[in-house]
Parts: C-alpha cells; structure tokens; sequence
C-alpha cells in the first residue's frame, strides 16, 4: 500500500508539473453583424392640442375616445346662439352703412354738379366729398365687423386640423369652456407615422461617423433598424434613421436619434416604448468572444499564446457590440492563439495545451 501511495503521488505531481488544457482558439479575419438595442420611446408624427378659440358652452360632442378621425371633421359644437345675433347685428350694421353711403353719394353728385354750374362754393362741394368719405369708410368698417363675426360663428364648430387617433375627451356637454382653457378639448395624432426616438453615447456617434465618413453618409448608409415592442416581440416593419441631433445632453452624454417607422395598422401608439435595434455590417474584422476577455481599470486585455505559455494583451474593441463578441480593432493580428475561455481565471507565463 505504501508503495502505492508513493506512485500515485509521483503521478500527480508529474501531471502538475505538465501543460494545462484550456479552449483556445485562432483568431481569423471574417465578417460580423452587430447588433446593439437602445431604449426607446415613440411619439406620433403629429400631435395637435385642439382649443376653442371663443368662449361658450358644449352643445355638441361629435367624436369618441380614441375613434380615428380625418382633417376637418368636425369635433365639438359650442353654443353659436349669441354669435348668429353677433352676426345678425353686424350685418344690419352694413346695411345701415351701406344706405348711408349712398345717401352720400348722391349728396356728392348733387353737389358736384351744382358747382359746375357755380351755384355753390368749392366749400361745399369738398364738404360733401368728406361725407361721402366718411361714409364709405363706415361701410368698411361694417363690412369687417360682418366677417370678425362670421369668423366668431365659424369657431363655434371645432374641427379636426389633421388626420389621426383622438385622445381622451376632459369636457362634458354644458361645460364652459374658452381659449384659455388649461387642458384642450382633445388631442389629435396622425400615427401614419412614429417617430421613434433613443440615443447613443457621443463615443458611439463619433465612430460610426468616422467609419462612414460623415454624418450625412452615416444617416444614409446606416442599414434599417428593427423595434423591439413592450412585449419582446419584433415589430414586422423596419424603420429608416432620418435625424440625428447636433448637440450633446450634457447631463448623460448622449447624442439624440429619431427613427421613422410606418404605422399602417396603428398598432404603434404616442408615448409607447420599445427597443431599437441597430444592425452594422462590419467585413474583414477580428472578432472575439467575451468570453475570451477580461478587463483591468477600463482596459480590455486577452492572453496569447507565445511558445505555448500564456501572456496578457491589451486590445481595443468596438464600443458597439452584442453582448457575446467583440470586434477587436487593435492588438491581435490573423494567426494569433489566444485562451477563448476563462481569461479571468489564467495568469502570466502559465504553459498551455491546445
């Protein structure tokens, strides 16, 4: 049994003294789609808080709680009673204007030719002319009391300024309301559309600009972005980034991005939220597991396999990634062996069978 022992002790120590086997991997040159999600919140293409633009009680309510509606149908109805007599005064008004007018007129032809016939002075001539004058200029007033008033009735019928989803309706018929009103009749969104906004950091916008060019040739050559719903399931159109904001919140560090996406069915709603999926197509790049990584003071570092032993090599990555690989831009070359798992756990100068 001793003798035993002994043997198995030496075959221990023997297997301690030999090569460790870890999962290594050679790294390659190869094509790599990235994929990195952005929190999301969405707003409608379009969203306009309607008001009354003259006081008066509801007398009518035309459309329901979140019914689609089209530009220019008619919303509300506010009591247009003392407006048609507005009106109605106002017209009469012109009317009494307009017989003044042509009182004064005639008055003015009258004298205009008596003093061809020098039966009266310039004097009185001129007079007459100011009093037709004044006249006309009564019949100009009149004529826009008529239309300030006629405009008045037109508002007591609240339309639609837009095609959309109405929102929630805070008034009732009898109530009271004016253009100073602190919440609108309602609310109208055109959804067609929805402009979908997240950000990304300032690092992240200046690489992607850089390695397209510019920022209008990164908003062009940028591929379709997908949207993840509340629900985690992919939204089935893509949408297109048309804006990208040209200043830095200086409170995050992000930089603002405003994607567009078609909204046929409606089934994308104002202030929902989402994620947004960015895809980039990056070719003849290295990439790495994660796995295959550890960090050090905000430092990426791998270890490569030199004469068989193990030793630590910092690398700069890609700050857009998936969450599995990185795409290494500076530190490996093609032909590198490097440890593909448990990094963390090696150490310099370690012997390596792979």
């Amino acid at each position: 049994m001793l003798a035993l022992l002994v043997f198995v002790s030496c075959q221990d120590k023997k297997q301690e003294k030999g090569a460790l086997v870890y999962k290594t991997m050679k790294v390659e040159h190869t094509s790599q789609a990235v994929k990195v999600g952005y929190s999301a919140t969405m707003k409608g293409r379009e969203i306009v808080e309607i008001r009354p633009q003259v006081s008066g009680l509801i007398t009518k309510i035309l459309i329901a709680e979140g019914q689609k509606v089209s530009k220019g149908q008619t919303l509300f109805v506010i009591d247009q009673v003392p407006y048609l007599e507005a009106l109605n005064t106002a017209e009469a008004a012109l009317k009494s204007a307009k017989a003044a007018e042509a009182t004064a007129q005639l008055n003015y032809d009258s004298k205009k030719q008596l003093r061809s016939q020098q039966v009266i002075s310039d004097y009185d001539l001129q007079t007459a002319q100011q009093a037709l004058l004044s006249a006309q200029a009564q019949v100009a007033q009149a004529q826009a009391q008529v239309a300030n008033a006629r405009n008045s009735l037109s508002y007591t019928v609240v339309k639609s300024p837009v095609s959309g989803v109405a929102g929630m309706i805070p008034y009732h018929v009898g109530a009271l309301v004016s253009s100073n009103i602190s919440e609108p009749l309602i609310s109208v969104c055109d959804d067609s559309e929805m402009w979908v906004y997240f950000s990304l950091s300032e690092r992240e916008v200046t690489d992607l600009t850089l390695q397209y060019g510019s920022l209008d040739a990164f908003m062009k050559g940028m591929p379709d972005v997908s949207l993840l719903l509340s629900n985690d399931k992919e939204y089935s159109q893509k949408g297109r980034v048309d804006a990208v904001s040209g200043i830095v919140d200086a409170s995050t560090g992000a930089v603002s991005l405003r994607a567009v996406f078609p909204n046929n069915e409606h089934l994308l709603r104002n202030g929902g939220t989402g994620t947004v999926v960015v895809s980039t197509i990056r070719d003849n790049v290295i990439v790495i597991p994660q796995t295959a990584t550890f960090e050090l003071q905000n430092k990426v570092f791998v270890y490569r396999l030199i004469d068989g032993k193990t030793a630590q090599t910092e690398i700069k990555v890609a700050p857009l990634n998936d969450g599995i690989s990185y795409i290494v831009e500076e530190g490996l070359a093609e032909g590198d062996i490097i440890i593909a798992e448990g990094a963390g756990l090696m150490r310099e100068g370690l012997s390596i069978e792979h």
